[in-house]
């Protein structure tokens, strides 16, 4: 299975860069900069703040409101209530992506994180993704792991090899899929079923949820397969990271057998 725009980006790129400023900031935005996070001072206001609202309204990206304290953490320059964290890598858009898997005549396997922060467990997660070939991972734009130099070096720089779809709702996404034909398979233990008794051999998006709290409900709710991982012993859990790579490997063997 070959994986669709996978990007070689030299080892230098594994930083973020950080823009400060809030013409500075709209600045990047406007120059196409994916924005990896954005940190905005609470009751900012006046004319040139109403028109960075404006921008970042329009280009949908979000932004945590933080106290003075905090940005003066971050940096000690002349920041002006605003900074941004620039993303090293390129994030694609699911809509645009899986049509194009269809038309190279491949099978989609995805791999949806819903709320997994952990940036060391995303760079884990995205080193098996790579590895097993798996067409692209779907992330929201809220509440998942920032794509940092930890997260890029855990992943042995697959986090540059493989899409990452970063996505306003994962429930609007997942059911755009399933449309699509891509069935939707939710790891979780809220089921009887064992993850070996669901056929991967057809278009399939594999659902991981955090550590904690698991899938959501809401995806839960839409899924076409739900399926846990058999345990054994007497801990009864494992790592996001780990679980992922065996449900992802268990699809790869079903898809080989053929």
């Amino acid at each position: 299975m070959q994986n669709f725009q996978r990007r070689e980006r030299p080892e230098k790129r594994e930083t973020n860069q950080m823009v400060f400023g809030i013409r500075a900031v709209m600045e990047a935005i406007e120059s196409g900069r994916e924005i990896e996070s954005l940190f905005v001072q609470r009751g900012l206001s006046g004319t040139l703040f109403a028109e960075f609202k404006a921008l970042i309204k329009d280009h949908q990206i979000a932004y945590q409101q933080v106290p003075i304290e905090k940005l003066n953490r971050i940096t000690r320059k002349n920041h002006q209530g605003v900074i941004a964290v620039i993303s090293p890598i390129i994030y694609q858009n699911i809509e645009d992506l899986l049509p194009v898997i269809f038309e190279k005549g491949e099978t989609p396997l995805l791999l949806m994180l819903d709320g997994v922060t952990d940036v060391r467990n995303m760079g884990a997660i995205a080193r098996t993704a790579e590895c097993a070939g798996v067409h692209a991972i779907i992330v929201p734009k809220k509440g998942s792991a920032e794509i940092n130099p930890d997260a890029i070096k855990t992943s042995a720089g697959a986090l540059f090899k493989i899409p990452v779809c970063r996505q306003d709702s994962l429930s609007k996404t997942a059911k755009f899929l399933m449309e699509s034909g891509v069935q939707l398979v939710v790891s979780t233990e809220k089921t009887k079923e064992s993850i070996y008794d669901v056929d991967y051999t057809g278009p399939s998006c594999v659902v991981m949820g955090a550590e904690d709290v698991g899938v959501s409900d809401d995806l839960i709710r839409i899924s076409d397969k739900l399926a846990k991982i058999p345990m054994f012993g007497e801990i009864g859990s494992l790592n996001v990271s780990v679980s992922a790579a065996v449900v992802i490997y268990e699809a790869i063997r079903q898809r080989n057998l053929g």
